[in-house]
Parts: structure tokens; C-alpha cells; sequence
């Protein structure tokens, strides 16, 4: 399948575009918000770590330089004041500024001079030395570039034996030691280049891991978008494949989709049939009018051109004439039954009056009509399939069942030759009402008897229409009508065996 372009037509993202973006946006954001935490935590740590060596070395060099040695030029003056620079290097890396104060806050010496721009130190006199208890704390460079941390502790001088001068001296003096923090940024600057750079690459590899992963993710979606795509062409018959892990999203909605489809194939299936039907009827309704129509023309126009001089000839005319207004009656009055039953039968309100009846009564019917049509033709009274006739309590409409019967027993007076034998049989099967008609005559073909229920359909062939048969509507009123009582109508036929057809309805009481 070949690849669609990332952007729309519109220029907008795809799905696969706009998934992939959205996941490396989501990357991006927690990638650089956990490596300025890590970075946050590193750098705390690093300054704190400063300050830990800060106090150390303050505290050494407090003990090491005595009172004299802040004003003092002599040589022990200076041992003492190399003794605490390198006490002070021992515990530092990197550029320290060590000054010795007075009480006053005045800078009585410079212990050891920063390498680049001292730190911009504040006023610390003996109170504000006292009040920083040994804590640090950040000041800038001199120049503004950079920053120091600073500690300032007293000085710590053994009382002089015999309390001499230099115990008095040391009084409110303290040392200030400040670390630059320069060392420090440029390890977090040299830990974010890195992290930056390994975010990139990640980004990088996730990114095209990313894309052949939503691609694959996606490739069901692109199944459905060529499904609906044959589908918009005409191609009902098209599915979308089911993924085997038919429990995901994507699964539910193939399966969905199918199912729609399935139901949109048979709606439209059952349309097409329901409109070939139509052209079907209307086509057959025309047949069977314009038939009695043109006799009824042919008649009258021979009578207003003269061709019916005598009186027995008017008279046999308007006989015919109307006997063909006769079947013009039936034919319409089948037609409009039929057309209530299926409005009736849609809207669940069916055109009837049901009452309780019992179905032995219009089998008794049934026999005598078959006798008196043709008093030649062997005709009996059973049960279902034989034995003795039951009973059959029904809840019918008695002159719509009465309809059923007699568009039975004539359309085996019709369809058979006379003198066929028939069999009326009644009873209950299985809890139904059962009301039967079988006849010996010739029978139908599995494919006849699928239709004998249909609109206008005639076995001609199979039984045997003669010229008094009717337009194919009795068996589709039967069948019909029965169903508006909530029951069925079957046929059991095969060539030269006969046709039974039976009546099923539910048992009342």
C-alpha cells in the first residue's frame, strides 16, 4: 500500500503526523523538566559541598593565624599566615579569597589573595559575625562577573599564658575564607551540554523508533480507510480485516464496522428486492387489469359500431361484460386486502375482529363446498396426517378464516384434474390449531413451491391452470391473512405426490 503524504490537503497533520508530535512534545517536556531537577539537585549539592569545605577551612585557619598574626609583619607572622594558606588549599580546589577582619569589620590582612576578582564582601563586624553563626552565604565578584560563597568565623586564639596582651587583641577579630562558585557553573554548564546533547540523540532515535512504530500502530486504520473507500465505490461486499487481539480498540471498532456493514448490505440487499418486487406487482397488476379492461372495450366499441343488431347479442355482451366487471371487483378487492394487511401488519394494528372459534367448523365448511364444486372428487375428514378429526380452539377473525379456507378448497378444485382425490384434516400438533388441505394432484417443483406464496405467481405447468384460474393472488392472501393471526402457513409438495398445505395457528385456551 502506498504511503500517504504527512499533511493534509490542507496542510494539517495526519494522525500518524499528529501522534508522533504530540509523543515527542510529552518527551521533550519530561525530558527537560527531570534534567533541570537533576541538574537543580546537583548543583544544590555541589554548593553545598562548597560550603562544607568552606567552614573546614575557616575553621583551620581560625586556629592557625593568632591575633598578632593579622597585624603582625615579622617573619612568624608569615609562617603562621603560610601555614593557613595552605591549610586553606589542603581543603579547597579552585580560587579562595582568605582575609583576616577587625572588629570593626575593617580588613586587617589578606591571608591569601584571590586569583581573579575577589568577592564584593559586606561590612562583617564582630555583631555581624557573631549573628551568621557560621553559616554561608553567596556575594558577587567585584567586577560582576561570577559569584562567591563566603564564610566568616572568630577568631580562635588560646588565651595567652597569664592573660597578655594578645588575648585582648583577638577580641571581636575574625577570618573570612570565600570559595568561587566558578568551578561549580562550569560543571552544571559542561553537565548540560551533555545532557542536551544525549537528549538529542534520544529524541533523534525515539523519533524515527516512533515512526515506524505508529506506522505499524496505524496500518489497521489504513485498512479501514481502503474498506471504506471500495465501500463509497459501490463494493458492499467489502470487510474490514479483524486483528487477531480482537479485545484492543482497534479490534472492537473492525468488528463494529463489520457489523454495520453487514446490516447496511442487507438493508440495501432487501431495498433492490423490495423494488424488483414492486415493478414485479405493479407490472402483473397491469397484466391482470388490462386483461377484463379490453374485453370491457372490445365489447362496447363493437356495440357503438353496429355489431350487435339483435337483441341475444346485446344480451350475451353485457353478460360477458359483466363478468369481467365481476373479476375486475375481485381483483381490486384482493388487491386493497392485501395492501391493508401489509400497512396493518407493519404499524403491529391488524384489521381484525378475533373471536373464539373452533377450526373443525370451517373444515366442516370446507367439505361440503368441495363436494357441491365436485361431487366426483373423493373428499375426507381427518385429523393431522390421518386419524380422527380434534378439536382446534382458535382466537380468529371467523370470516378472514373462512376466506383462508375457501381460497384453499378453490385453489385445489383449480389446480387439480377432477375427480382428485382430497383430504380435509384437523386438529392440534405440538400445541397448535392445525387445519389442512392435501390433495393427490400433480404437485410442484421444490423451486414452485418457494414461490407459491408470491404476488401474481402461477405453477402453470406443474398444476395444471385452467382457463377459470384466477391472477395468483389466493395463496398470497392465505398466507397473508394467517400471519396477521400470528401463525404460519406451510406447503409439503414434490412432483406427482400431491400438495399439502397447512394451516398453523396458536391453540387458545
Amino acid at each position: 500500500m502506498s504511503e500517504r503524504p504527512v499533511r493534509g490537503p490542507r496542510g494539517r497533520l495526519s494522525l500518524r503526523g499528529r501522534l508522533l508530535a504530540i509523543s515527542l512534545l510529552l518527551l521533550v517536556v519530561a525530558l527537560l523538566v527531570s534534567n533541570a531537577l537533576v541538574v537543580a539537585l546537583l548543583q544544590r549539592d555541589l554548593v553545598r559541598q562548597l560550603d562544607d569545605r568552606l567552614r573546614v577551612a575557616a575553621t583551620v585557619s581560625a586556629r592557625l593565624t593568632d591575633a598578632a598574626g593579622l597585624t603582625d609583619l615579622s617573619d612568624a607572622a608569615d609562617d603562621r599566615a603560610q601555614r593557613a594558606r595552605d591549610a586553606v588549599g589542603q581543603q579547597l580546589i579552585g580560587d579562595v579569597h582568605v582575609v583576616g577582619l577587625g572588629a570593626d569589620g575593617r580588613v586587617l590582612r589578606v591571608v591569601r589573595p584571590a586569583a581573579g576578582s575577589p568577592p564584593a564582601l559586606p561590612r562583617l563586624d564582630a555583631a555581624a559575625v557573631g549573628g551568621l553563626d557560621g553559616r554561608s552565604f553567596e556575594v558577587p565578584a567585584v567586577d560582576g562577573e561570577g559569584a562567591w560563597r563566603v564564610v566568616a568565623v572568630p577568631l580562635d586564639v588560646p588565651e595567652a599564658q597569664g592573660g597578655g596582651p594578645d588575648a585582648r587583641a583577638a577580641d571581636g577579630r575574625s577570618v573570612v575564607v570565600a570559595g568561587s562558585l566558578a568551578q561549580v557553573d562550569a560543571t552544571i554548564t559542561q553537565l548540560g551540554v551533555r545532557v542536551l546533547m544525549v537528549d538529542s540523540l534520544v529524541l533523534v532515535l525515539l523519533g524515527v523508533a516512533g515512526w515506524f512504530a505508529v506506522r505499524a500502530g496505524l496500518r489497521p486504520l489504513r485498512r479501514i480507510e481502503t474498506t471504506a473507500a471500495a465501500i463509497a465505490d459501490g463494493d458492499l461486499s467489502s470487510r474490514v480485516p479483524e486483528p487477531a487481539a480482537s479485545r484492543t480498540e482497534l479490534g472492537r471498532l473492525a468488528a463494529a464496522l463489520n457489523g454495520m456493514l453487514d446490516r447496511i448490505e442487507a438493508g440495501d440487499a432487501a431495498r433492490a428486492a423490495a423494488v424488483d418486487l414492486m415493478r414485479r406487482f405493479v407490472a402483473d397488476a397491469g397484466h391482470e387489469l388490462r386483461t377484463p379492461l379490453f374485453g370491457i372495450k372490445g365489447y362496447t366499441e363493437l356495440y357503438r359500431m353496429g355489431g350487435m343488431p339483435e337483441r341475444a347479442d346485446v344480451d350475451a355482451a353485457m353478460s360477458r361484460i359483466e363478468r369481467e366487471a365481476a373479476r375486475l371487483v375481485r381483483l381490486v378487492e384482493d388487491l386493497l386486502l392485501l395492501a391493508r394487511l401489509d400497512e396493518h401488519s407493519a404499524a403491529a394494528d391488524l384489521p381484525l375482529r378475533p373471536t373464539p372459534m373452533d377450526l373443525r367448523t370451517l373444515a366442516a365448511d370446507a367439505l361440503h363446498d368441495l363436494r357441491a364444486l365436485d361431487p366426483g372428487r373423493p373428499v375426507t375428514l381427518t385429523g393431522p396426517g390421518g386419524g380422527p378429526p380434534g378439536g382446534a380452539p382458535v382466537l380468529g377473525d371467523e370470516a378472514r378464516l373462512r376466506q383462508v379456507t375457501s381460497n384453499l378448497v378453490g385453489n385445489a378444485v383449480t389446480h387439480t384434474p377432477p375427480g382428485t382425490p382430497v383430504r380435509i384434516g384437523v386438529g392440534t400438533e405440538d400445541g397448535l390449531a392445525v387445519l389442512e388441505l392435501h390433495d393427490e394432484g400433480p404437485g410442484m417443483s421444490q423451486e414452485q413451491a418457494a414461490r407459491v406464496f408470491d404476488r401474481f405467481y402461477r405453477a402453470d405447468d406443474a398444476r395444471g391452470r385452467t382457463d377459470s384460474g384466477g391472477a395468483g393472488l389466493g395463496l398470497a392472501i392465505v398466507d397473508s391473512l394467517v400471519m396477521a393471526h400470528q401463525g404460519r402457513v406451510e406447503v409439503r409438495t414434490a412432483p406427482d405426490e400431491g400438495a399439502t398445505f397447512r394451516v398453523l395457528l396458536p391453540r387458545h385456551g
